[in-house]
C-alpha cells in the first residue's frame, strides 16, 4: 500500500479545469494525482504584524503526507471539492489543517503548476494564491503539519534564495509571489491587522 492509498481524502471529488481555470469535469483526488490531470487548487498564506514587522506563517508538511513530507510550504494548501465554493474550501482546510479561523483574504495570483512526485504521482494544478489573516490559537493537525513557524519577510526571502531544498516545489512559486505582492504595497492594511471579511 502506498502513501496515496492511505490518504483519507483520496476519494474526494476534485474539479478538473482547462488552462483558463474553467471546469471541465470532476475526478477523485487519487485519480488526478495518479494520472496527472489538471485540477483546481489553492494556496493560503497567512500573515501578521509581529514585533519586527510583517511575518508569514509557514507549515512543515507532516512526515506521513503522501508527497513532499517534511518540506516547508505556505500556511495551507488544498483543493476545493466539487460543488464547494472557494470561500468554504478555504475556511474548511484552514480549520482542518491548522485549527485556524480565516478572518480576511485577498487573491494575489493564479498559476499552473506541474511536478513529478515520488511513487509515480503528479501534481498538476491550477492554483489560486490567497493572502490574509487568521485568528485564534493555532492547533495544527499532526496528520497534516509537523511544525508551524512565523517568519519575517526578510528571513523568508533569504531562506528561499539559499535553502530552496527545504521547501515544497509549489512553495517556491507561491511564496515569492506573495513576497512580491507585499513589497509592492499590494497588501491591504485590514489584511495585515486581521479585520473581518
Amino acid at each position: 500500500m502506498d502513501a496515496m492509498e492511505m490518504d483519507p481524502a483520496r476519494n474526494d471529488q476534485l474539479v478538473l479545469v482547462d488552462a483558463l481555470g474553467r471546469q471541465v469535469g470532476v475526478a477523485s483526488k487519487e485519480q488526478v494525482h495518479r494520472e496527472g490531470m489538471l485540477h483546481r487548487a489553492f494556496s493560503l498564506q497567512f500573515v501578521r504584524m509581529g514585533s519586527a514587522g510583517l511575518e508569514f506563517l509557514l507549515a512543515r508538511r507532516a512526515s506521513g503526507k503522501y508527497h513532499c513530507a517534511g518540506l516547508w510550504g505556505n500556511s495551507c494548501c488544498s483543493h476545493p471539492r466539487a460543488g464547494e465554493t472557494p470561500a468554504d474550501a478555504f475556511a474548511r482546510r484552514a480549520w482542518e489543517e491548522l485549527g485556524a479561523r480565516v478572518v480576511s483574504l485577498q487573491e494575489v495570483a493564479r498559476f499552473v503548476y506541474r511536478a513529478e512526485l515520488d511513487g509515480g504521482l503528479v501534481e498538476f494544478e491550477y492554483d489560486q494564491v490567497m493572502v490574509g489573516a487568521c485568528e485564534g490559537e493555532l492547533h495544527p493537525s499532526l496528520d497534516e503539519v509537523d511544525c508551524l513557524w512565523w517568519v519575517s519577510v526578510e528571513k523568508l526571502a533569504r531562506l528561499i534564495a539559499t535553502h530552496s531544498e527545504l521547501f515544497a516545489p509549489w512553495a517556491l512559486t507561491v511564496l515569492p509571489m506573495v513576497l512580491a505582492h507585499v513589497r509592492s504595497g499590494g497588501l491591504f492594511e485590514d489584511v495585515c491587522w486581521g479585520a473581518a471579511l
